[in-house]
């Protein structure tokens, strides 16, 4: 499944009328961080940061900046910070098919596909998958064709209740942790589009059948919470790892995350390797 240009975007926050201060303080009151101490992490003093929030000084474009990576702002919003203090924005945002993403988009590419039999996939801010390798594939067989219609969304397609949720043996510990992870990335991100998804995907229903707890395997406890998901007669059991990019100077690539899943138990790992090796060989004969 090759990288496409993903069909919604995070909105990005528009400047407050009333300038750079509010924003500040509402990232400082988020973040549960003191005046003082966001003060003591910029090198700065107290009072400073009390006047930029009041509007009685106005911070310089290093300051912004400053504070904005002490409050873990979003690349997005640090662009709204800027603006607000009347200053240009500082970081881009390129189409994912634009030219210049060419050598990320082959990065990607290689990296998922150098992950088979594994499952693995790239999402933007709002989970809508922009590539995915063939491990992935094999998981979404017999989905119904409008949920895999662009722009394919992994928390629709897992959680929805003719996507992969009635697979999912350990749905409610899975979608209590996936839920979870969607209202941290809504606190940090503040995107209406992401709240939007949250508030459908956890709508949705749960099958009365679903057990409270994973099922008992007998065997030495996990090491993460997995994913224990049917699949051809089996149970094969992953456990999850998201990636993103360090210090990213483009919006559009800060908001890329790539998740693979790592089999958990030695079944998975055989099932996986030995499937691999009998499609390998019919793609050969063919």
């Amino acid at each position: 499944m090759a990288i496409v240009a993903s069909g919604t975007t995070a909105s990005p926050t528009a400047p407050a009328a009333r300038g750079v201060g509010p924003l500040l303080r509402s990232w400082r009151e988020r973040r549960r961080i003191s005046q003082l101490e966001l003060a003591l992490r910029a090198d700065s003093s107290a009072r400073h940061i009390s006047f930029v929030e009041t509007g009685r000084s106005r911070p310089s474009e290093e300051m912004v900046l400053r504070l904005a990576e002490h409050l873990e702002v979003p690349v997005r919003e640090r662009n709204a910070l800027l603006l607000a203090a009347g200053y240009a924005p500082r970081y881009r945002q390129t189409p994912l098919d634009d030219p210049a993403l060419g050598p990320l988009r082959e990065g990607l590419e290689r990296l998922i596909r150098g992950y088979e039999p594994y499952p693995a996939l790239v999402v933007d801010a709002t989970y809508d998958v922009v590539s995915a390798n063939r491990g992935i594939t094999m998981l979404l067989e017999g989905i119904p064709e409008r949920l895999l219609a662009a722009p394919l969304n992994a928390m629709r397609l897992t959680l929805h209740p003719d996507g992969l949720a009635p697979r999912i043996r350990n749905l409610r510990e899975w979608r209590a942790h996936l839920l979870a992870q969607m209202e941290r990335q809504v606190a940090l991100h503040r995107s209406a589009a992401l709240c939007e998804l949250y508030d459908e995907v956890a709508a949705y229903p749960v099958p009365r059948s679903a057990p409270e707890t994973a099922e008992p395997s007998g065997r030495a406890p996990y090491f993460a919470l997995p994913m224990r998901i049917e699949h051809d007669g089996r149970v094969l059991s992953f456990v999850s790892s998201i990636s993103t990019f360090n210090t990213p100077m483009d919006v559009t690539v800060a908001e890329l995350a790539i998740e693979t899943f790592l089999p958990a138990d030695p079944d998975t790992v055989e099932y996986l390797h030995s499937s691999w090796a009998g499609k390998s060989r019919e793609a050969w004969r063919e």
